[in-house]
């Protein structure tokens, strides 16, 4: 769900929205391609950042991104590969 921007008048002007995407645990786990099981452990054990929305849990989309790049693996080397 998208919230309009909303002008805060003791906020000093900004580049970019003032709140970025936050998700459920549901649609982490849809953008991740994973059972909901994963990102509710990923909170439990403190891997992945995230906010309480009263009793909800939502993470935000720059965290998914920062587990995905902190997790990606670069092919080796074509050197590395021939021995």
């Amino acid at each position: 769900m998208k919230h309009p921007n909303v002008a805060l008048p003791h906020l000093a002007p900004q580049e970019g929205p003032i709140m970025e995407q936050l998700l459920s645990v549901n649609q982490a786990a849809e953008l991740l391609g994973t059972t909901v099981r994963f990102p509710r452990r990923l909170v439990a054990e403190r891997r992945v950042r995230f906010i309480h929305v009263g009793r909800h849990v939502r993470i935000p989309l720059s965290a998914l991104e920062d587990l995905i790049r902190d997790g990606t693996v670069e092919p080796a080397g074509a050197r590395a590969q021939l021995r």
